[in-house]
């Protein structure tokens, strides 16, 4: 008898040298952007972070690249199981929760200035809380992606250079709210495959940041680009709920901190990248043009309310996202 208790004992002795181990959670954190951009970066420094912060309790494994699918897919994932964390854009988000897309209507905002102000806002709150109790996901933070601008093998110098152009555009909604404006024709597209449909002639042109443009290598087969700067687009990182209903109030403090600092960072990178990109582009050879923005805003303005062009939110949400920022006189 006496045998089996130190047998016994000796076994939960090694069990518990062993558990801590064994309980770490592997966790899968999806996205499409390509392993140099700041996004994928700042998502690996994050992982590595929160391993660090939680005792190694989780081990977070980053795909990039579409490599689990693209963003329906992703956002999809999170609602079956299969994928822990995502970014995606917030036209994505609103499939599920519309007035969450509202920061991505063309010229909705003023200035960089008036996203960040956005970005600290009780309105942004208000929303990703509407978006966590209609999806049982959570949001934990807002990154920065850039103003997006018109690539094509001509110049766009005002909103009627681009009417009929076959126009790629991701696969969400919202998007389509810019071709209405301009008269194109949207055409949406996979982010993987936008750069063979852009060689092939499958779509004219297409629209994305800066730092996009030069990752995905665009601009090789695209002859201009028009700083347009029609959306101020932005990512949102999303836990699904099954995993944050498993974390502890102490983790979720964790995966909360390291994801803002992880957003500010990224936001930081691509702010400074896009205001250098320019002469860059010029360097490659490429013709960039300086549209009449305000003939592109003025296109834009009367649809931001249009919800047969797209818009979800209330007239109050918009009045209160233009008077963010704003000087008053």
């Amino acid at each position: 008898m006496r045998r089996f208790l130190i047998g016994a004992a000796l076994a939960a002795g090694a069990f518990a040298v062993v558990a801590p181990a064994e309980a770490q959670q592997r966790l899968r954190f999806a996205h499409v952007y390509e392993t140099n951009e700041p996004y994928h970066t700042e998502a690996l420094w994050a992982a590595e972070e929160i391993g660090k912060r939680t005792n190694n309790r989780y081990r977070m494994e980053v795909f990039p690249a579409s490599a689990l699918g693209n963003e329906p897919a992703i956002n999809e994932g999170l609602t079956l199981g299969t994928i822990d964390m995502i970014y995606t854009g917030v036209a994505f988000a609103g499939s599920r929760f519309r007035p969450i897309a509202i920061s991505n209507a063309p010229f909705i905002f003023r200035d960089y200035d008036h996203w960040l102000a956005y970005r600290d806002s009780d309105l942004f709150k208000e929303l990703a809380t509407g978006y966590d109790r209609a999806t049982g996901h959570r949001i934990l933070a807002l990154t920065y992606y850039g103003a997006r601008h018109a690539t094509a093998n001509k110049a766009i110098n005002r909103p009627e250079d681009m009417r009929g152009m076959k126009l790629r555009v991701p696969q969400a909604p919202l998007y389509m709210m810019f071709a209405r404006s301009v008269g194109a024709n949207a055409t949406p597209i996979a982010f993987a495959e936008v750069y063979l449909a852009l060689q092939n002639g499958t779509v004219d042109g297409q629209e994305n940041p800066l730092p996009t443009i030069q990752a995905k290598k665009f601009y090789e087969v695209q002859s201009h680009i028009a700083l347009t700067g029609h959306i101020t687009e932005s990512l949102v990182t999303i836990a699904s709920g099954a995993l944050w209903r498993r974390l502890s109030a102490a983790d979720r403090a964790v995966f909360e901190e390291v994801w803002r600092e992880a957003a500010n960072r990224a936001t930081y990178a691509i702010r400074i990248s896009e205001e250098t990109l320019p002469v860059w582009f010029e360097q490659q050879g490429k013709t960039v043009v300086r549209p009449d923005r305000a003939a592109f805003r003025a296109a834009a303005q009367p649809l931001h309310n249009d919800t047969q062009a797209g818009a979800g939110w209330t007239r109050e949400q918009y009045d209160r996202l233009q008077a963010l920022g704003a000087r008053s006189n």
